[in-house]
């Protein structure tokens, strides 16, 4: 099975490629740099030039595929650009899959990402939900809130720097993932047929609040943190302000997300269902506990060698 992975050089497309690899697939990497690839292509990836920018690359990367793995997230502060790249460009991947005959379409999405059509990516993922749902191509959503790869800038590295952590004075756990899990998961369902035109939410097996991260940050660690609380409806004006100018629209879609990612419409664990249909067991996925440890002590021990 032959394997093309759109967003292979982000933080989840590395993982899904690095997984596939490893579990003896062919890869094609659809990538518009290759100098920036490059690392794909020594793990034994082939490199496919390709660039969402510009549709009409598109139909070419697509000879001898099997599968296709969307895990690309564009982000910029043009709200016409990402539409065209999230939408525009995505459905004619869609069709041109189906011509292709591409035997499987694999999308990441967000959690609830129907409930706030007002967020541009949330707009995007749903209206390729639906894409997907209506094209007659065999397809697997997967959704999520977030990565613990992520929380590394948000929590961790500003303790280590002694410098602020933002948080909100709403405190809601939200179930983070392992990307190396999301690409177990993933590669795992190219050969489950129960997977087939079905969206599954993946989540860690552990919520964690904001408070619950610093304090276990602080414990790893074996340092204070600066905690700076900034009100929900602060974050809301803002969100509405910065929505006003251009040059501020990427500023007024983070502040939306932040809104999002607190609201309580998040599901706590990974449902039953997920695990018996993947035959995955809960010791299988990594913790949050386990991944900042491992990223403190190799941080720490770097630091008693400088």
């Amino acid at each position: 099975m032959t394997l093309l992975i759109i967003g292979s050089t982000g933080t989840l497309g590395r993982q899904v490629v690095r997984k596939a690899l490893d579990e003896g697939f062919q890869v094609k990497c659809f990538v518009r740099n290759f100098k920036k690839a490059a690392f794909l292509k020594e793990w034994g990836a082939e490199l496919i030039y390709g660039d969402l920018k510009v549709p009409e690359t598109i139909p070419m990367t697509l000879y001898g595929v099997t599968a296709i793995i969307d895990a690309s997230a564009f982000r910029s502060g043009d709200l016409h650009l990402m539409s065209t790249i999230e939408v525009t460009s995505k459905k004619i991947l869609i069709q041109s899959a189906k011509i292709a005959k591409v035997k499987r379409f694999i999308f990441f999405s967000v959690l609830n990402a129907q409930n706030y059509p007002e967020i541009s990516m949330m707009y995007s993922k749903n209206q390729i939900e639906h894409e997907l749902r209506v094209s007659g191509i065999d397809y697997t959503i997967f959704a999520f809130w977030g990565f613990f790869q992520g929380l590394i800038q948000q929590y961790a590295v500003p303790i280590l720097d002694q410098k602020s952590v933002w948080i909100t004075q709403e405190n809601q756990a939200i179930p983070y993932i392992d990307t190396q899990d999301v690409a177990k998961i993933t590669i795992r369902s190219l050969s489950i047929n129960k997977t087939i035109n079905m969206k599954f939410l993946l989540t860690g097996n552990t919520s964690w609040t904001s408070s619950e991260i610093i304090a276990l940050c602080e414990k790893l660690s074996g340092q204070k943190s600066k905690i700076s609380r900034v009100p929900l409806t602060v974050l809301r004006f803002l969100q509405i302000f910065t929505k006003m100018f251009q040059w501020s629209w990427s500023i007024s879609e983070r502040l939306a997300f932040t809104n999002v990612l607190i609201d309580k419409q998040v599901p706590e664990t990974l449902s039953c269902n997920l695990y018996e249909t993947f035959r995955i067991n809960i010791n299988e996925l990594n913790s949050l506990e386990n991944y900042f440890q491992e990223y403190f002590f190799s941080i720490l021990k770097k630091d008693e060698r400088a």
